[in-house]
């Protein structure tokens, strides 16, 4: 069963990547921008109050992550 993503906001899951080695480049509207050294994805997270499943799995694909290791940051 592991592979169930937690839903948070979008600000849990910037804290979330922060965590992970992302920085916090810029915000445009309601979407923050994070990037890492030598990685190939800018990640947009949006600021809303609940990101949907199909988004935080895209990004936490994109941020190298697996989901578990997502759920534990």
């Amino acid at each position: 069963m592991g592979k169930t993503i937690k839903l948070c906001s979008g600000t849990e899951a910037v804290r979330k990547f922060k965590k992970a080695g992302w920085t916090v480049v810029r915000q445009k509207g309601s979407h923050v921008m994070l990037t890492k050294p030598d990685y190939q994805w800018t990640l947009s997270v949006p600021s809303h109050a609940e990101l949907g499943p199909g988004l935080l799995h895209k990004l936490i694909r994109q941020a190298g992550l697996t989901i578990e290791e997502f759920n534990k940051l």
